[in-house]
């Protein structure tokens, strides 16, 4: 066994056990969870070069077979979203430190970075585990760190919000661990190679396909239902605006879309996508998902506070990841997931900048009071201007790349009818995007009523930093899209 096949392992015993090494830290603990997170993904680099080189590989935890032990498996496509959501979480940390500092009572900083560092390790589980019970555990816990995350700012109605989310979350995960049972009743298998074979089996009686569709159904419910799709969408709005911007980054950005990736390998490596494609599932989804565009985009809209938009266009944008989904063939699932890498860069960005451009607006987001605030705060300005063109989908950006690969996987569809709603839902879309965006852009340039003489603020260091590293990979995204798309898509024959 090559000493890479251990890495994974390393990474998820390493951030556990650094989560319980925090609680005894006094100083120091961002600093440590940082340098962490560097080493995690110089250990998936490492990775994503041995899967890219030598395929993937299956990690059986301490070589004990099921049903005592448990398995990991590693691909490109693991490997590569991990890494994404690994840079997300770096440099939302260090976007984000000064708020941590300002907005978290000095004696609870040391737990927020233990919720941080078990958030972490459920990530990387969620990602790396070959078994559905396994992925229900980590369901958890990284649904109860995010809570934690998020009650521990202690400001306005945070506990009602973290409440609220908390008990729709359960509910999702209520009906994920409804499907576990249902499966393993039907196939007495958890470990998901084992669990299609039975699948395949039980697929050829016409009469189990009923049972079959009810179990996967209520599992994509649940992960629907956590992930925010429509119509399970609009708790994002206080969730992220009552969190601090570290946390509303990494929840809009890594923590709903590590749930749509669950999703995505269980539809692979469990279902099957021949198995899928005759179950009504996928049609539900291109519709939800369009939905979610649309209505998404048109409570943005309506909204008078730019966090609470950008929470809203979120849920729009995980519409476009569920219509893709919702065609059903492998190109595109690459576009979801290029999507799903597009929109994580994009989004935890603008949450890290909007905060600041609400200080030069008497703290306010409300937009009226943040006329101007891209004069007095010029990088905070020019980078949201950026990540606005992005969500839109101007050239050179990463959004304008994943609607294209939509696009393009949309014309590959076996239906003329499928290939016609899909430009039609991407067309309106990025009309009602830009409504919102381009308006509010507008609003940051314009100067304030009675040309009141404006003072520049000097960005910190920790955004600039945060704000090269997050829009430098979205401008990557943008104009050498291929590369990533290439690896995604050698990521999906492995998942096979």
């Amino acid at each position: 066994m090559s000493f890479v096949w251990n890495l994974p392992l390393f990474m998820i015993i390493g951030s556990l056990f650094l989560a319980a090494l925090t609680v005894l830290l006094k100083k120091n603990a961002l600093i440590i969870s940082e340098a962490w997170i560097g080493v995690l993904i110089l250990m998936d680099i490492m990775l994503i070069r041995h899967t890219a080189l030598n395929g993937s590989f299956t990690y059986s935890m301490g070589e004990f077979p099921a049903p005592w032990g448990n398995e990991i498996r590693a691909g490109a496509l693991e490997c590569l979203v991990l890494l994404a959501f690994l840079i997300v979480i770096l440099f939302s940390l260090i976007g984000g430190r000064r708020y941590i500092k300002d907005e978290i009572e000095d004696s609870k900083e040391n737990l927020y970075f233990v919720l941080l560092d078990l958030l972490v390790a459920a990530v990387c589980a969620l990602v790396f585990t070959n078994d559905i019970f396994s992925g229900y555990v980590f369901l958890e816990i990284l649904t109860m760190a995010s809570c934690g995350l998020m009650i521990v700012r202690e400001v306005g109605k945070t506990t009602l919000a973290a409440i609220r989310y908390m008990v729709i979350n359960l509910f999702g995960s209520g009906f994920f661990l409804l499907g576990v049972i249902l499966l393993y009743s039907m196939t007495g298998h958890l470990l998901m190679v084992p669990l299609s074979e039975a699948l395949s089996l039980l697929a050829q009686n016409p009469e189990m396909k009923l049972s079959l569709a009810f179990s996967l159904g209520v599992m994509t419910l649940g992960l629907a239902i956590k992930s925010g799709l429509f119509p399970f969408c609009f708790w994002m709005p206080d969730t992220y605006g009552w969190s601090t911007p570290t946390t509303a980054s990494i929840m809009s950005s890594v923590i709903s879309k590590a749930y749509i990736f669950l999703l995505i390998k269980i539809y692979y490596r469990v279902v099957g996508p021949e198995l899928l494609v005759e179950l009504p599932i996928q049609t539900i989804l291109l519709v939800l998902g369009i939905c979610a565009m649309i209505i998404g985009s048109l409570a943005a809209i309506r909204e008078n506070n730019i966090n609470r938009m950008v929470a809203l266009s979120s849920a729009a944008q995980i519409g476009y990841i569920f219509m893709a989904l919702g065609m059903g063939f492998d190109s595109a699932y690459a576009a979801a997931i290029f999507h799903l890498i597009a929109h994580s860069v994009t989004k935890s960005l603008l949450f890290l900048t909007t905060p600041r451009l609400a200080e030069v607006s008497n703290g306010s987001l409300v937009f009226h009071d943040l006329q101007g605030s891209g004069l007095k705060r010029p990088l905070e300005g020019i980078v949201f201007t950026a990540c606005a063109f992005s969500m839109v989908g101007i050239p050179i950006f990463a959004g304008f790349s994943s609607k294209l690969f939509i696009t393009v996987a949309a014309s590959d569809a076996n239906s003329k009818i499928v290939f016609y709603v899909v430009v039609c839902a991407l067309a309106i879309s990025a009309v009602l995007n830009s409504l919102y965006f381009v308006r509010t852009v507008i609003r940051i340039f314009s100067r304030p009523e009675g040309d009141a003489e404006i003072t520049t603020v000097k960005s910190e260091l920790d955004y600039a930093v945060s704000s090269i590293g997050l829009l430098g990979s979205n401008v990557l995204l943008g104009v050498a899209p291929m590369i990533v798309f290439e690896l995604i898509t050698l990521g999906i024959l492995q998942l096979r």
